[in-house]
């Protein structure tokens, strides 16, 4: 590639960044899929106001470990499952995709039939059949629409989570009240207290999102015809490594902002009027409707539906990404899928096993838990490899994380070994 590409594709990245939004804002508005959604709710109907403080602590944590995630697929050209299979054993690799699907596929299942059960509140119907146009369409645009287009997409459909914002207009609220308790909440130790903080942790910090972001920035590079590897282009890297800080820093506010507010908006309505069992995000639009009205009832459950198309793509999206890289298969959004076979065929595979699971006896509440287990068990060591590859000269170049990034994403990985510890231990 000649200077004058290179300085083009430089000032290219610098002066549209704007426009480049894309992997970080996904990722981050992907976070809060309707069985986040639910979680949230459950959060703020059983604690009130003393579950906020977990957004703002989880954020920067958050932040920290998606760069380091974006910046291994942006620096090396390759995603997290190629990495994971050129430098560690396969073991780990296999048995980290393995359970990546596994717990993709129980989400993906509990999204789409959310999903159903919105649209029903709605408009009446079958919520299961409601449920499988979901999953169907979801599953139709990821192969037939190519990756150009279909993120366009993706980012419109973030604009969905600002019902969860409005919802909280929509109600009186003290604010006063609201910021004395984020910052100084009443902490404890009781079982079903520290359950919460743990969902809530492995709600915010998914496996999923540390795939899918690192593949999205292999996409955009490949996407652009100027664009190469940090590590054979090093003069982009002063404005890729801006743009994934800022996209990533503010896909991640997002992200937190609406949990935020879902928490807040059921604290202030179900908490306060003695609603504390909320097990879907269904039940949680249901138990607003007497409570904060019709808008408020109409905008969180349309927030179900588009939250749900957003995130279904990732979920299966992610899955396919770590299977591709996990078997040396050919993978893009942007690929037709006769060019890529075996990578649409784990999105499809995923999709339709989770749309099925929704016309099963497998209890959906209980499937959710188990993969918020799953989830959280691989992201620990998941997030450890990432740690460590970061810092790996032969991996990351003269790119390797900087001591502020090691000492976010090292706290990130600690807090969540703390989290699956004690998750194990409310268990027992």
């Amino acid at each position: 590639m000649t200077d004058s590409t290179s300085i083009k594709a430089t000032q290219a990245a610098e002066s549209s960044w704007l426009k480049k939004l894309g992997p970080g804002l996904i990722t981050g508005a992907a976070d809060d899929d309707p069985s986040g959604i639910a979680t949230y709710s459950q959060a703020g109907a059983q604690f009130g106001f003393n579950m906020l403080w977990t957004v703002l602590f989880t954020y920067p944590l958050m932040v920290g470990i998606q760069v380091v995630s974006a910046r291994i697929g942006r620096v090396s050209g390759h995603g997290l499952a190629t990495n994971i299979r050129r430098h560690y054993p396969a073991w780990l690799l296999y048995a980290i995709v393995s359970l990546l699907l596994i717990a993709n596929t129980i989400n993906i299942a509990a999204d789409v039939s959310a999903m159903g059960e919105a649209l029903k509140l709605l408009i009446g119907g079958q919520a299961h059949w409601y449920a499988v146009g979901f999953g169907v369409i979801s599953l139709l645009l990821q192969v037939f629409v190519p990756y150009r287009r279909y993120v366009r997409l993706l980012k419109w459909l973030t604009l969905a989570l600002l019902a969860y914002v409005a919802t909280v207009f929509v109600v009186q609220i003290h604010w006063s009240q609201v910021i004395q308790k984020a910052l100084l909440p009443q902490l404890s130790w009781k079982p079903e207290y520290v359950t919460t903080v743990v969902a809530l942790f492995g709600t915010t910090i998914s496996p999923y999102l540390f795939f899918w972001q690192a593949s999205q920035e292999v996409e955009e590079m490949e996407g652009d015809p100027a664009a190469r590897p940090l590590l054979e282009a090093p003069e982009q890297a002063a404005a890729n490594m801006k743009r994934i800080k800022i996209d990533t820093y503010i896909g991640m506010a997002f992200s937190n902002l609406v949990a935020f507010f879902i928490i807040l908006t059921t604290a202030v309505t179900l908490n306060m009027h003695g609603i504390s069992d909320i097990q879907t995000s269904a039940q949680a639009a249901m138990a607003l409707r007497p409570i904060a009205g019709e808008f408020a009832f109409m905008l969180f459950s349309a927030g179900i539906i588009g939250t749900g198309l957003l995130a279904i793509p990732v979920l299966a999206g992610s899955s396919a990404y770590a299977m591709a890289g996990a078997f040396k298969w050919k993978n893009s959004l942007e690929r037709s899928p006769m060019n890529a076979k075996q990578f649409y065929a784990i999105i499809a595979l995923s999709t339709v096993i989770g749309i099925a699971l929704g016309f099963t006896a497998i209890d959906p509440i209980k499937a959710l838990y188990w993969s918020a287990v799953i989830n959280g068990v691989i992201s620990v060591p998941i997030m450890i490899v990432m740690m460590l590859m970061a810092a790996r000269s032969d991996i990351m170049g003269q790119f390797v994380i900087t001591h502020r990034l090691k000492i976010l994403g090292w706290l990130a990985t600690l807090m969540m070994a703390i989290a699956v510890i004690a998750m194990f231990a409310t268990m027992l």
